[in-house]
């Protein structure tokens, strides 16, 4: 039996598996690089050989992780333009500083990381630490720089279209986009916090062979520290983030939290099964007034569902609900990049950006599914 696919699943496909790839990588060289200095600061702090065999063996993880993580990254670099090229052409100029400044954050921490591998012998203690300071912010960097073009996505600002082109490119406003401030700390943080427990769990499993020493009893408990300690401070980034989502973006927090009705109490629901026929999420554990309260504070608050969404502009809406419950990490990234390849034309003749809910043609009639500040539901502006 032969799979037929077309030339936009087939590029969906290989980008959903080379970012899920690379996002291991890449979050696991912007979290160890601050293992590392803690377990470094601890052993010339201390003399203690236990911290300092922590870390020349994260060092070397490190090293392997950051080849692996560019040779991936580089593929996406390239499928970014060979997958999307309607994206990367109408709105490169958009987006485009971000990627150039991430690139030059790479080469900072490539540069740096040689002289922290290769300079254990050469350098005194406190130089060879401070020497991989510059990776551990270069590496988040990196991270910020990136989100905030996924971060554009969501929010597009710093440009308006005239005629189907894009004119008065504002690079860094687009760069600093409403969504900028939450995502990109929820994913430097979460790199940290994923990369904390990582390493916990290895040393974790290691103790329950038997493996009882010093040495794994404090990889466990720095792991722990970082990835434990973060974990209330991410909580108050992901409420603010999904404030953001219900301010900027109503319909996307409709799809992502099956929300059909427009309603007070909107409840928060607990799995369940979409069912766009029926307009409705089947077998979902309900939360009266969840939704509400977790987006606006206010349990009586309104929550627009997707029935006020024409059923045109509902396409790539009503499916990111079933994304968001069984990969609710990845159904923003998805749905951003895998849909500027299929992004209708405007009524203009130009294209949405990726991400974007707006319908291909604006109906004629008024639309009662607005964002709060005026916009389209995914914050895309049309002059």
């Amino acid at each position: 039996m032969v799979l037929a696919l077309t030339s936009l699943q087939a590029a969906r496909i290989q980008m959903a598996v080379s970012l899920g790839f690379h996002i291991v990588f890449a979050a696991l060289g912007v979290g160890l690089p601050l293992l590392l200095l803690i377990a470094e600061y601890r052993a010339n702090r201390s003399g203690d050989g236990v911290w300092m065999a922590l870390a020349r063996r994260w060092a070397k993880a490190l090293g392997i992780l950051f080849a692996v993580g560019a040779v991936s990254g580089t593929v996406l670099s390239f499928a970014l333009g060979l997958f999307w090229p309607g994206l990367m052409g109408r709105w490169g100029s958009v987006i485009g500083l971000p990627f150039a400044l991430e690139a030059f954050a790479f080469f900072v921490e490539a540069i740096f990381l040689g002289i922290y591998l290769y300079g254990w012998d050469r350098l005194t203690p406190w130089q060879h630490w401070w020497s991989g300071v510059p990776i551990a912010l270069s590496g988040a960097a990196s991270a910020w720089f990136v989100v905030t073009a996924n971060a554009w996505m969501q929010t597009p600002v710093g440009f308006r279209e005239a005629g189907g082109r894009v004119v008065e490119v504002d690079p860094i406003a687009a760069m600093l986009n409403p969504s900028t401030p939450v995502m990109t700390t929820h994913m430097i943080l979460a790199a940290y916090m994923a990369t904390g427990l990582g390493a916990a769990a290895v040393y974790a499993m290691g103790m329950l062979r038997g493996r009882r020493d010093a040495y794994h009893r404090r990889g466990l408990a720095v792991g722990l520290a970082l990835g434990l300690g973060l974990a209330p401070v991410q909580i108050v980034v992901g409420d603010r983030a999904a404030r953001v989502v219900a301010e900027h973006q109503p319909v996307k927090l409709a799809a992502l939290e099956g929300q059909w009705e427009t309603r007070r109490r909107a409840p928060l629901r607990i799995g369940g099964l979409p069912d766009p026929q029926r307009e409705e999420t089947r077998f979902a554990i309900e939360i009266p007034g969840g939704l509400s309260w977790l987006a606006y504070g206010d349990v009586d608050a309104i929550v627009e569902g997707l029935r006020e969404v024409p059923p045109i502009a509902r396409t790539r809406c009503s499916c990111t609900s079933r994304s968001r419950r069984w990969w609710r990490s990845g159904s923003d990234c998805w749905d951003s990049v895998s849909g500027s390849a299929s992004s209708p034309s405007g009524g203009d003749g130009s294209r949405t950006p990726a991400g974007s809910c707006e319908p291909p043609s604006p109906p004629a009639q008024p639309l009662s599914w607005r964002s709060r500040r005026g916009g389209s539901p995914c914050g895309v502006r049309r002059d």
